[in-house]
């Protein structure tokens, strides 16, 4: 990933970052797509941001995951 200011590069220190791909489905949607374990993990973070009300993280978060993969966001995420 490019372009992270301190913050972010925290969060993504921070991930638990599996080793295989993943099929994530939106809920409400119910579409899906394949993610690479880094976006599995930051969408698992992203979701758990949500539930807490922690948006101030969510949102940074949103924000790497928009600019590194921006088709799988608008499907799953926007």
């Amino acid at each position: 990933m490019k372009f992270l200011n301190d913050h972010q590069k925290q969060i993504i220190a921070d991930l638990e970052i599996g080793t295989d791909p993943e099929t994530v489905e939106n809920p409400f949607s119910r579409v899906s797509c394949v993610l690479e374990p880094e976006a599995v993990a930051l969408y698992d973070y992203i979701k758990g941001c949500e539930i807490f009300g922690d948006y101030h993280n969510m949102q940074e978060a949103l924000y790497l995951f928009r600019y590194n993969w921006p088709d799988e966001f608008y499907k799953l995420l926007d």
